[in-house]
């Protein structure tokens, strides 16, 4: 019996102990939730300052946490030490740069030396360092297989100034059988209009074939595209002769050395010439199809075609004297420039 009496004591002392301790524990509860209304958060004080881990510019807060400074319950220690962990620590992705880590570090300026290592072959008048430079291009330089024979054909052009005005020729005809059938020489004062862009004014003088003629030039000559040179020249000659050029040429590049390069010419007149063979309107086109090797960018050899023909009343002049009207020749030449 005095054992039982000395059971029961000891369980309603531990009952007693543990009703007074779950007492404790809602005061302690009710006390932590009055601190949060002085912060003016009452019961959401956490969650509150949950975007206080990290302001706008990547930083977190250093906002106190009104109502912390008591002991907490025991049963929170740990969930607010974690809380406050993530307020003071923020995520490492989301610390702030320092400002001079955000500005890249500035491409330097191109140099004269810079450029003569890219490319060691190319000739300081090409590099537009300003002043005066010249050019000179062999375009065509080649043997043409012709009806009549054997024929020296020539395409030559170049340039002597700045970037924006230069003196520049042009000069083309050929020779078949030792005899010149066809020569003109242009001299041109360029002017650039843009960067792809110039015009062209100046005279022309034909040697070949009839009696030399003198013409007035003017046009313009650019890339309307990459790589695709176009020349439009309008001319007027003696006794109101007129004519119009165009031409357009395209380098195709099927390796680092071989180039194929497709070219057309067409000539308009505005009045007949019998002297020298055109007639008015739409006279003649002629295309041309060139392979080229490329032993250095300067010095090239090729072998191609071309073909010609007359249209409108050339042709029939052509047909007058009986001659073809249209030809296609073999070629093979080399091209260089400096």
């Amino acid at each position: 019996m005095t054992i039982k009496l000395s059971l029961i004591t000891a369980l309603c002392l531990i009952a007693a102990n543990a009703q007074a301790q779950d007492a404790t524990h809602d005061s302690s509860h009710s006390s932590h939730g009055g601190h949060g209304g002085h912060g003016g958060h009452g019961g959401q004080e956490h969650r509150g300052h949950a975007p206080s881990r990290a302001g706008t510019d990547g930083t977190a807060h250093d906002r106190p946490h009104h109502g912390h400074h008591q002991q907490p319950a025991h049963g929170q220690m740990n969930h607010d030490a974690m809380d406050h962990s993530r307020h003071e620590m923020p995520h490492p992705s989301r610390a702030a740069v320092p400002a001079e880590q955000h500005s890249r570090t500035p491409i330097p300026a191109i140099t004269p030396a810079d450029r003569a290592a890219a490319f060691p072959d190319m000739p300081a008048h090409d590099m537009h360092q300003g002043g005066s430079h010249f050019m000179f291009v062999a375009d065509e330089l080649e043997w043409q297989d012709a009806n009549d024979g054997s024929t020296l054909a020539w395409n030559l052009n170049g340039w002597w100034g700045g970037d924006i005005d230069r003196l520049a020729f042009r000069s083309e005809g050929e020779r078949t059988n030792g005899h010149t059938e066809e020569a003109e020489l242009q001299l041109l004062w360029s002017h650039a209009i843009g960067p792809w862009w110039e015009t062209v004014a100046g005279v022309r003088q034909d040697f070949k074939p009839g009696s030399p003629q003198t013409w007035a030039a003017f046009g313009i000559q650019g890339m309307p595209l990459y790589g695709l040179e176009t020349e439009a020249t309008a001319f007027i000659g003696e006794g109101g002769q007129t004519a119009l050029r165009l031409e357009a040429e395209y380098d195709m590049l099927l390796t680092q050395r071989w180039v194929l390069q497709p070219k057309a010419e067409v000539n308009l007149h505005g009045r007949n010439d019998a002297s020298r063979g055109v007639g008015a309107g739409f006279s003649d086109a002629s295309i041309g199809l060139r392979l080229r090797y490329e032993i250095n960018r300067q010095l090239a050899p090729y072998v191609g075609v071309s073909w010609t023909r007359a249209y409108g009343n050339s042709a029939d002049m052509l047909r007058s004297e009986d001659e073809d009207t249209s030809e296609a020749r073999l070629v093979a030449g080399i091209r260089f420039w400096f």
